[in-house]
Formats: structure tokens, C-alpha cells, sequence
């Protein structure tokens, strides 16, 4: 027994000194490119049945809700992710160094054999993700979408979800912007088009100055200097988000039942946490204002809510569009502005009566500080549309 004893202490110390940790055989396991293979076994220690799992690394190429497209080595994957999680730190951004960790062997490039089982960032990653930047001509403006005519002639039309927003000068068409990103324009075999495909970037501000810098407070005025006339006074109005086109923002003022249309072509305006629907702005004005109406009312300025600010029950930014596909972790949407955004579902009140079916309407509550990084939306409650 004494030696038993002596001979476990002595195994115990060289596996010690060889300097191998847990963690170490876990790392090992998820960043090999070899295969794997895993015994499944019953309670009585018998074998059941043989599970081999491997991993593939390459670059994000495509992705549209539940199909994935990657290039490794040249050749080009094409996984179904229905059934599995989505776990890369930014997203799903065209352009990152991924590895797709699945179930089955391989063959060739036949992914029909194999389950994806996760999507996350290549251990050995050499290339970060560098934040790039765009300098164009605005056309257009939505709640999930800016396009932008660069000086080549190329329009681009990128996903702008919760992206914080400062035009010093207003917005209208013909003003130049700058748009800070991350990721690669997905490639196209028509090398003559006029037009780049951005909508699996991420967007992480947009600006007619840069960089992106906001003006000091306004200090506040010394009472003897502040006209008698209250139509002289700056006042403020804090109204939710309907909508935004271009120079137009519709809000409807709380406490009222009636929208109105705040032009933003020479108004400075600035939307931290973007400008989705269901968010909130605060207008300030001079004149007086009659509860549904701006005439004879000077806007001076327009400031979305801050959502850092907010508690995840404050926040009430929301998107909504048509399911397009899914997986075990996330949902992805078509929106009305041809957008394609993907939100993550866990930890969500779901009170919707989709099954997350493609082709059906929903409407998702987001946590805009949560996805400053990356292009996959943290929900914080699911409805029908």
C-alpha cells in the first residue's frame, strides 16, 4: 500500500511539473484542428455510440440568420447554423477569423454531413478586426440604415442599429459624412458594380465632423439675462421616436396623441444610442409650442436619451421586421428599411407567437450598450409585430 501511496505521489508531481492545467486540456481541445472523438457511454460503462467532433477555422464570407458561408484554405463552406450558438465577441462581421466547431466528419467540402454545434473566434486569430472608416454623400437615412455615395461613385448602404449619431450641422441629403467600422465588404463577381454591399459590417458611429466631438454644455444663463418673454426662453419638449427619413423625424410628445415632424436639415442634432423607434429624444425650442404642432417654433437642438444612463426597464429602443431564419442562440431579421439585423434571444421575455418561424412578425425591445461592438442585438423582450 505504502508503495501504491508513493508511486500516485510521484505521477501526481510530474503531471504537476509539466506545467499542464485544466485549462490547458481545454484550450487544447477547442483550438486543435485535428479530430476528435468522444466516447458517449451508459451507466453501465458500456460503449453506446461514437461522437467525432472537429473544428474548421476561416474567414466569415456571409451569413443570413441560420445559413453561414466561410472561406478555409481557399475553398468555401457553407454551414446550417440552426442548431447552433453564436458566440464570436463582435458578431457576425464579414471579414472575421472564425472557427465553426461541429459534430460529424467532414467530407470534402460536403457540410450536409456534420452538425454545427458553435460559431466563435479563432483561437489563433492573426487579424483583429480594425476599425476602418467611410467618407461619403448622404442619400438616404432610416432608423436602420444610412447609404452613402462615395467619391469613387460606389453607394453602401450599412446597418446603423443603436449607432450613436451627431450631425454638428443637421442632416439632409448631399452632407458628408464619416462612418467608423469594423469588417470587410462582402465580395462580388461583378466587379463593374456601382454599389458595395455592407450589411454585415459594424457600424460604430456616424458623424459630419471628425472625429466625433460634442460641443461644451451650454452653461446656464444668469437670471437677469433671461428675456421676460417665454417665447424668447429656450423650453423643451421630450418626445418618443416614430420614425426617421432622412432630414424628417417623426416623435410623438409625451403626453400627447398627435406626431409631429421635426426637421433635422439645419438642426444639430444627436442620438447616442441611435434612433430607433420606442426611444427617446429631447427637442428644445424657442417660441410656443401648441401640443401638436411646430409652427411659429425655432428648433435649436436634437438629443436622444442617453441608454447608458438607463436601466434595462428604462430602455424601450425596439426593431422589428420578418424572420428570416434562426439559431439556437439568436433571431434575424429582415426590417421594413432593408436592414438585416440578428438579436440574441436568451434571457428574453418572449410573449410572441412566432416559434421564431421564418416569415413571421416580430418586434424586438434592444439594449443598445450592449452591442457598441458587435452587429448581434442583446433583447431585452419579444413580441408580435
Amino acid at each position: 500500500m505504502k508503495n501504491f501511496t508513493k508511486l500516485l505521489l510521484g505521477s501526481l508531481v510530474l503531471f504537476s511539473l509539466s506545467g499542464c492545467t485544466a485549462g490547458d486540456m481545454i484550450t487544447s481541445y477547442t483550438s486543435t484542428s485535428d479530430q476528435s472523438e468522444t466516447t458517449l457511454q451508459n451507466t453501465s460503462g458500456t460503449p453506446k455510440q461514437r461522437v467525432y467532433m472537429d473544428e474548421i477555422k476561416g474567414t466569415l464570407k456571409d451569413f443570413t440568420g441560420a445559413t453561414l458561408t466561410m472561406e478555409s484554405q481557399e475553398q468555401t463552406y457553407v454551414f446550417n447554423l440552426s442548431e447552433a450558438t453564436l458566440e464570436c465577441e463582435d458578431g457576425m462581421i464579414t471579414g472575421d477569423e472564425i472557427s465553426v466547431i461541429y459534430e460529424g466528419q467532414l467530407s470534402n467540402k460536403d457540410t450536409s454531413t456534420v452538425k454545427a454545434l458553435k460559431v466563435v473566434d479563432d483561437f489563433h486569430k492573426k487579424n483583429q478586426l480594425e476599425v476602418r472608416k467611410a467618407y461619403g454623400e448622404v442619400q438616404s437615412l432610416t432608423p436602420n440604415t444610412i447609404t452613402i455615395k462615395n467619391k469613387k461613385g460606389k453607394t453602401a448602404t450599412y446597418p446603423i442599429t443603436g449607432t450613436e449619431q451627431y450631425y454638428q450641422n443637421g442632416i439632409r441629403t448631399g452632407v458628408w459624412v464619416y462612418i467608423h467600422f469594423k469588417g470587410k465588404f462582402t465580395s462580388s463577381q461583378d466587379t463593374q458594380s456601382s454599389s458595395l454591399n455592407a450589411s454585415h459590417l459594424k457600424v460604430l458611429s456616424i458623424s459630419d465632423i471628425d472625429p466625433l466631438t460634442l460641443p461644451d454644455p451650454t452653461p446656464t444663463p444668469d437670471p437677469a439675462q433671461v428675456p421676460a418673454d417665454d417665447s424668447a426662453k429656450e423650453q423643451q419638449i421630450h418626445a418618443e421616436i416614430q420614425n426617421i427619413s432622412l432630414n424628417t423625424l417623426t416623435v410623438l410628445p409625451s403626453g400627447s396623441d398627435s406626431t409631429i415632424n421635426v426637421d433635422l436639415s439645419q438642426t444639430p442634432s444627436y442620438f447616442k444610442g441611435g434612433t430607433a423607434p420606442g426611444s427617446y429624444v429631447t427637442i428644445t425650442y424657442t417660441g410656443q409650442f401648441q401640443g401638436n404642432s411646430l409652427d411659429g417654433v425655432t428648433v435649436t437642438a436634437v438629443t436622444g436619451d442617453d441608454p447608458d444612463s438607463l436601466g434595462s426597464r428604462e430602455i424601450t429602443s425596439s426593431v422589428s421586421g420578418t424572420i428570416i431564419g434562426h439559431t439556437a442562440n439568436t433571431v434575424t431579421l429582415q426590417t421594413g428599411d432593408g436592414a438585416t439585423i440578428t438579436c440574441f434571444t436568451e434571457g428574453a421575455k418572449d410573449t410572441s407567437t412566432s416559434n421564431m418561424e421564418s416569415g413571421a412578425g416580430i418586434c424586438i425591445t434592444f439594449d443598445p450598450t450592449k452591442s457598441k461592438n458587435s452587429n448581434i442585438y442583446t433583447s431585452i423582450k419579444i413580441q408580435d409585430a
